[in-house]
């Protein structure tokens, strides 16, 4: 606030004296002023609290209403789709068997179908057939082989233990 009397300190002596008269009432006027800005500082701030209370209260409600939204959208978008794919599966089929002509014709690729998947499973279960019969053909052998290898044993075992028992028999006649 501008004061009456304007005295530059720098001025005079005088002007110094009445500087250091007027220095109390300065202090009173600072101290009003210093006031002033804190109330006014304080409204401020208060509308601006209340501006953003009301701009939460806003969002808030919003972000309320836009999850209400979805709540409602999402089952109607998914019976929409649901609905569409039913219609689209009914009207494939009435396309598909709506005259005897296309209804012979959908029934023969049915039938080439299962042709088609009957066939696929004997020849299967021919390879498995033949494969199973490869492998017991090789362990047959194999066992067959180790058979033989033991008869040949067991005939040079018994073989050996004839010629050891006739040259036992032999030392011992010729010692007695």
């Amino acid at each position: 606030m501008p004061s009456a009397t304007t005295t530059s300190p720098r001025s005079s002596k005088a002007g110094a004296k009445a500087t250091k008269a007027k220095k109390p009432a300065r202090k009173a006027q600072s101290k009003a002023t210093t006031a002033k800005a804190a109330r006014t500082r304080t409204i401020h701030q208060t509308e601006s609290a209340a501006k953003q209370a009301q701009t939460a209260t806003r969002e808030t409600v919003g972000v309320f209403g836009d999850y209400a939204e979805r709540a409602l959208l999402i089952p109607v978008g998914a019976a929409l789709t649901a609905r569409e794919k039913v219609v689209t599966t009914v009207n494939d089929t009435f396309s598909n068997y709506s005259s005897t002509t296309k209804a012979q014709a959908q029934l023969r690729r049915f039938e080439r179908r299962g042709a088609t998947a009957r066939n696929r499973l004997e020849r299967e279960v021919r390879k498995a057939r033949v494969r199973v019969e490869r492998e017991l053909r090789q362990r047959r052998r194999e066992i067959e082989k180790t058979v033989t290898d033991l008869e040949k044993r067991r005939d040079a075992v018994v073989k050996n233990g004839q010629d050891f028992a006739s040259q036992v028999q032999e030392r011992i006649v010729s010692l007695v």
